[in-house]
């Protein structure tokens, strides 16, 4: 047994969350926040079969998308910041992160 970890933007949660429910697969949805931009995030639990995780990997990568954004960089911390003129950088956000561990044992009561 395997326990997906799965980390994305919040703007993908309710499409991933069908998704799952749709092909079968159980998952609780936890909320979180990211660190690099303070946005929301959500990362779902998923327990999972050895020979099924390919599919449940399969289900969020079709919905959780790569997408561009604009982000004003936060002031630098310490120094001066009379001379820093903070100008919008283009990131890439969303997808996933995700993770696959193993589990020693589950028990459901």
């Amino acid at each position: 047994m395997k326990l997906v970890i799965a980390v994305i933007q919040d703007k993908d949660s309710n499409r991933l969350s069908n998704a799952l429910v749709r092909e079968g697969f159980r998952a609780t949805k936890l909320a979180s926040t990211g660190g690099f931009l303070r946005a929301g995030n959500t990362t779902f639990l998923i327990g999972i079969e050895d020979e099924r995780v390919h599919e449940v990997l399969q289900v969020i990568g079709a919905n959780c998308k790569v997408r561009d954004q604009l982000v004003t960089p936060v002031s630098p911390m310490g120094g001066s910041t009379d001379s820093y003129i903070p100008f919008p950088v283009e990131v890439q956000i969303g997808g996933a992160a995700v993770f696959v561990v193993p589990v020693e044992r589950f028990e459901h009561f």
